[in-house]
């Protein structure tokens, strides 16, 4: 993929991260399932310890999809090496969930179940992570970034950096319904010092901007700072590859 435009996802000779594929029986779900994980040049041969960023993908995709298309390690690797992002361990979690009984669709909250009682968990078990939700942020795309809307705001304990890419609350009442289910988060003085990086990115060509639009109103009505990014171009990886190289930067600052 030549060219200045794809430059910053290049391989490029930098010291490159490792990428694993982790395999873990999910206790919420009951069943087996994978999740990829990134660490930075050097994780191997340190003792240090690292901030998390979760990043989760869109509807149709699964855990590789941040690597095959997105080339995510490669942004990170470039990243790193030029000075401009913080090294940090990047994982990657499978956003699908399988049916319910006799056909049923999974749960709504099956994925988050999944992954605040399993994922979160095994990466602080088994990885060098440094504590706290200062170092942990959290990003997606489309159906990731309404996972990473729903678990993070509702979670904020947790994480204090949100990325969302091409997304918002879908459905014609998404955000009202999320208003509507979380009057204490909204009504909370102090929410704006509790998020330190609130970042928004869509193409003026996506069909989810009427979601994006409706989410940026409601922070707008609660006083909720935000940065909104609108690019051209609509829902594809050359946007979302882009979002990630400029929303890496500025975490863990």
């Amino acid at each position: 993929m030549p060219g200045a435009a794809s430059e910053f996802f290049a391989e490029k000779p930098v010291q490159h991260g490792q990428v694993a594929a982790v395999h873990y029986q999910s206790q919420a779900l009951g069943l087996p399932r994978r999740m990829h994980v990134y660490t930075p040049p050097g994780y191997a041969t340190s003792s240090q310890r690292y901030p998390v960023l979760y990043l989760l993908h869109g509807a149709g995709d699964n855990d590789l999809s941040w690597l095959m298309a997105g080339r995510a390690n490669f942004i990170f690797d470039n990243l790193i090496a030029a000075g401009k992002a913080k090294p940090m361990i990047v994982v990657m979690p499978a956003g699908h969930t399988p049916p319910g009984a006799n056909g049923a669709p999974a749960a709504p909250d099956a994925f988050a179940r999944d992954f605040l009682t399993d994922v979160v968990p095994y990466v602080e078990k088994n990885y060098r992570t440094l504590p706290g939700r200062e170092n942990r942020a959290m990003a997606g795309l489309s159906m990731g970034g309404q996972q990473t809307l729903n678990i993070s705001l509702t979670n904020l304990d947790k994480f204090s950096q949100l990325g969302v890419f091409s997304s918002g609350w879908f459905g014609q009442d998404g955000a009202a319904t999320f208003e509507r289910n979380n009057p204490a988060l909204f009504a909370d003085p102090k929410l704006n010092d509790r998020i330190k990086l609130f970042w928004f990115a869509t193409g003026k060509n996506d069909f989810v901007m009427p979601s994006t639009k409706a989410v940026l109103a409601l922070l707008d009505k609660h006083k909720i700072r935000y940065t909104y990014k609108e690019t051209e171009g609509g829902h594809t990886w050359p946007n979302w590859r882009a979002y990630l190289n400029e929303f890496a930067p500025l975490l863990f600052r």
